[in-house]
């Protein structure tokens, strides 16, 4: 999932009252009914379906804390290439279909994040227990078997439901200092870390060949200042963040083959980016004096960036503005005539890699599972296919506005007491709806600190830089508002 990853160090009342009001707003369940926790915790205790494939020493990549682990990995050199091997975890095998537990985890379709905190899809005894691939314990699985040649480009590959068991799990911390250290990985095969790198690095190449971008949105995090007030900053991403992206992409454009083979799937699309959107990016650049050649292609520039670097991440974490548009495309009895790209990988693309965190991921897998097999489809299944674009699109609309209010609580946190103070600024966007008040409402971009904000005033000179005096700044209502000064 393409989001902003939120944090905040900060007094609870300053930012959780507003969100629980967003919550109540955007009517975002907060937990399960009595019967779905029920039928829950009756699936923990089922049996594991699936092949013995314990002796395999997969591991698992995450951010520190987390114990919704959707996807365990497993590297092998074979020859000059390599095999990729991929457990997902099978919640789906886990989840009764028509139950009041199947409703509740389609009614809410992912999983909703906020700064340090989220809204599981599932009940916590299944997404960060019986069906999290937690290390020492035994866990049914979707495997991949993905082999590369020594380009990185898949030759083969096929999918089985499997028991696996994560010999250890890992941060993305712990794996880039190995990286850089050229050590182990205690408690992984000792050529993890080579292998993985290599693969990392090889589809990375492949992508930029295909024209395909992946951006590394950083971590954004508020936090306490000296002076007791709030600062807005930025968590570089990791080139082992970026690795670890690459075999889940690598993974959904399989996915995506075997769907247009089997004849029935569920691809991610995006159409290409507008030529607004990205001149709009343009100015963005501009705003953080970062400089974007006119013939440089958006792709180039996004790689030439640095997440490291604060206004870096600033213009990385509004990139995301460009995957608007975004949906799924349903098909049973005949794959689509023309290819359906996914405009920013520039490949087909299915998602299947993250069935803990997104609904669409279980039907996915089980299509793959069913093709790589020679068996049918189950019906429930192909049921479920007409419905899940609209209930995708609906369950994506109300996780990315809470994130959006979010976003929106923590920048009017820190410019809270600068309100009446004139800032640099440059104008990135102009709304063309005549206003009842007259003059016009636009969007701002301030470097220092990056945000993006609403400013009015008459005749807004867009990518032009102007002056901008901040006339509201309200956690509570989650407005921040500029002015032409």
């Amino acid at each position: 999932m393409t989001q902003r990853h939120l944090n905040a160090a900060v007094v609870p009342d300053d930012l959780l009252v507003p969100l629980r009001e967003l919550r109540a707003e955007l009517e975002i369940p907060e937990g399960f009914s009595p019967q779905a926790e029920a039928d829950a915790a009756a699936a923990a205790r089922r049996p594991q379906p699936g092949e013995d494939r314990t002796a395999i020493p997969f591991i698992t990549i995450d951010p520190p804390g987390s114990m919704d682990l959707d996807q365990a990995v497993h590297l092998e050199a074979r020859g000059t290439g390599t095999r990729v091997r991929y457990a997902i975890a099978a919640v789906g095998r886990l989840v009764e279909p028509g139950s009041a537990l199947d409703a509740e985890i389609r009614a809410r379709g992912v999983t909703v994040y906020g700064p340090g905190h989220s809204f599981p899809l599932h009940p916590r005894v299944l997404s960060a227990d019986a069906a999290s691939l937690l290390p020492g314990a035994v866990r049914s699985a979707y495997v991949w078997t993905i082999d590369l040649d020594d380009a990185g480009a898949p030759v083969a590959a096929r999918v089985e439901l499997a028991r696996v068991r994560s010999v250890a799990r890992f941060t993305y911390a712990e794996v880039q200092a190995a990286l850089d250290a050229g050590t182990e990985l205690p408690g992984a095969p000792a050529d993890f870390p080579r292998l993985f790198e290599r693969v990392g690095l090889a589809r990375q190449g492949i992508e930029r060949q295909r024209g395909g971008v992946s951006l590394d949105i950083p971590e954004q995090i508020v936090e306490r200042d000296e002076s007791g007030g709030y600062r807005l900053d930025f968590r570089a991403t990791l080139p082992a963040e970026g690795y670890n992206a690459q075999i889940s992409l690598l993974t959904g454009m399989e996915a995506a083959r075997l769907m247009r083979e089997a004849g029935i799937g569920v691809f991610r699309t995006l159409p290409d980016a507008q030529n607004r959107d990205v001149q709009r990016l343009r100015r963005c650049a501009r705003a953080l004096e970062l400089t974007w050649p006119k013939a440089m292609e958006y792709p180039d520039f996004v790689r030439s960036l640095d997440s490291a670097l604060p206004t870096h991440a600033a213009f990385l974490d509004q990139a995301t503005t460009l995957f608007r548009g975004a949906g799924y495309e349903v098909f049973d009895g005949a794959a689509p005539e023309a290819p359906l790209p996914h405009g920013a990988i520039a490949a087909e693309y299915a998602h299947v890699t993250a069935p803990l965190r997104r609904l669409v991921d279980r039907f996915g897998l089980e299509i793959c599972l069913a093709h790589s097999q020679g068996t049918e489809v189950p019906e429930h299944v192909r049921a479920a296919l007409p419905s899940l674009p609209e209930t995708m699109a609906t369950a994506t609309r109300r996780a990315n506005a809470y994130e959006r209010g979010a976003v929106d609580v923590m920048e009017a946190l820190v410019l809270a007491p600068y309100v009446g103070r004139e800032f640099a600024a440059v104008v990135v966007d102009v709304d063309d709806r005549p206003r009842r008040n007259g003059g016009q409402r636009g969007t701002v971009m301030v470097e220092d600190p990056a945000v993006e904000a609403w400013v009015y005033g008459e005749d807004l000179p867009i990518g032009e830089e102007v002056r901008v005096r901040l006339v509201e700044a309200t956690p509570a209502t989650r407005i921040v508002r500029f002015e032409l000064a």
